[in-house]
This record gives C-alpha cells, sequence and structure tokens, in this order.
C-alpha cells in the first residue's frame, strides 16, 4: 500500500482528503504543523507528499524545497491563492503539480494517482538503466549510480572508500593495479598517510564479497592487485 504524508493546518480539510485518500486505497498520516510535517518528511518511508502552502511554524514551501534536497518523491502543493506567485515559487523549488482550494476530493485522488504512476514509471526506467550499467565479475555485482553491491542475490553493505576500491577495480578488469596507482587514484589530495592502508582496505573488502567461495581479487606479489581470471576467461 503507497503511503502518503498530508501536511495540512485545517483539521476538518485535512480528514475530509484523508477519508477520500484511504477509500482509494492509500495509507495516509496527517500533520498539522510545519516543524513536524518536515521532520516526518525527512525521516518517513513515503511515496507522496501533500503539502499546504500556508502553515504554522514552517511553510509548505520551504518544507518542498528541503525534501527536494533529499528526496525524488512526487510533491504536491495545495495553495489558497489562485495568483501565480506560489504556484511559479512551489514549481521553482521542485514541487510536481500544484492543486488550488476549493477543489473536489476526487480531483485530488485522481492527481495522486497521476504522480504516482508517473513516478512509478521513472523509477523502473531508473532501476533498469542502473541494472543495464551494472560492473560484474562472477557472482559479484556492483550498481555504480545506486552504489550497491551484491554477491549472488544478497545485497552486500560496503563504507564508501571499500566501494570505491571494487569500482576501481571492476572497471580496470585485465590491469594489475599498483598499491601506489590505487592509493593516488581514491586518496588523491588526502593522501597522508603510507600505502599499506590499501592492503588493510583490500583485506577488509575480500572478508565482504569473497564469503560464497569464489575469490575475486588476486595479489601479484610484488606488484600489486587484479581481478582473479573467471574460468570462462582461459
Amino acid at each position: 500500500m503507497e503511503k502518503i504524508l498530508l501536511v495540512e493546518d485545517d483539521r476538518d480539510i485535512a480528514e475530509l482528503e484523508r477519508d477520500y485518500l484511504e477509500l482509494n486505497g492509500f495509507a495516509v498520516d496527517m500533520e498539522g504543523r510545519g516543524n513536524a510535517g518536515l521532520k516526518k518528511a525527512l525521516t518517513g518511508d513515503y511515496d507522496l507528499l501533500i503539502l499546504d502552502v500556508m502553515l504554522p511554524e514552517v511553510d509548505g514551501l520551504s518544507i518542498c524545497r528541503q525534501v527536494r534536497e533529499q528526496k525524488e518523491i512526487p510533491i504536491l502543493l495545495v495553495t489558497a491563492r489562485k495568483d501565480d506567485i506560489d504556484i511559479i515559487r512551489g514549481l521553482g523549488m521542485g514541487a510536481d503539480d500544484y492543486i488550488v482550494k476549493p477543489f473536489s476530493p476526487g480531483e485530488l485522488v485522481a492527481r495522486v494517482r497521476a504522480h504516482l504512476a508517473r513516478y512509478r514509471r521513472l523509477a523502473g526506467c531508473h532501476n533498469e538503466l542502473a541494472e543495464n550499467e551494472a560492473l560484474r565479475h562472477g557472482d559479484l555485482r556492483l550498481l555504480p549510480q545506486a552504489r550497491r553491491v551484491f554477491v549472488g542475490s544478497e545485497e552486500v553493505h560496503l563504507p564508501n572508500r571499500e566501494f570505491d576500491l571494487l569500482e576501481f577495480l571492476l572497471r580496470n578488469p585485465d590491469r594489475v593495479l599498483s598499491k601506489e596507482e590505487i592509493f593516488e587514484s581514491l586518496w588523491g589530495q588526502e593522501a597522508v598517510g603510507d600505502i599499506s592502508t590499501v592492503t588493510v582496505h583490500i583485506k577488509r573488502l575480500r572478508e565482504k564479497i569473497e564469503t560464497g567461495g569464489m575469490s575475486h581479487i588476486e595479489t601479484v606479489w610484488g606488484s600489486g592487485y587484479r581481478l582473479c581470471k573467471l574460468a570462462a576467461d582461459f
């Protein structure tokens, strides 16, 4: 069930909107004040936001701007003003649509459905693109844009530096990469310590991605590291 956050300070309007949305199969959380609405929007797992523009404490436009900096979910603004200023500002801050009071609950439900359907299509295209761009080695799969790693069907959570190290190796499958080259490429201007940190990160990375018995990273003594040759490569 798709979940909606409704931030509206008029209790009667909020309850009417909630009832129609719930009758149409949505789960709805309500908040009447801007601060609480902003906190829930940023921390909650919502599929769509409905924000009244005029709210106590933090207005709907500010909530829209801050949420859009972190999330790509659909945002629908509700305004009582019929002039263009709120509409222009809201769309400029990342809102997907607006609706002017008074409106019918049926119109609200129709717009919510339309934006959720559009979001699902876009998300599907993005996931397909990310999957097509995956870097692979045997049972290992790395999705660069999503910054996710899978060994078989199990997801492996890597710290940023280990993720970057693995991606660097996967993008250079036929090369032996020296510790110096790895250190310079990954640490860059931050490189203050010694290159032995590469060995430590390789060890930690192996412990996380080589749990299924398949080796992925080969040590070339005196030279550095490279991806192991797979049986099909011989």
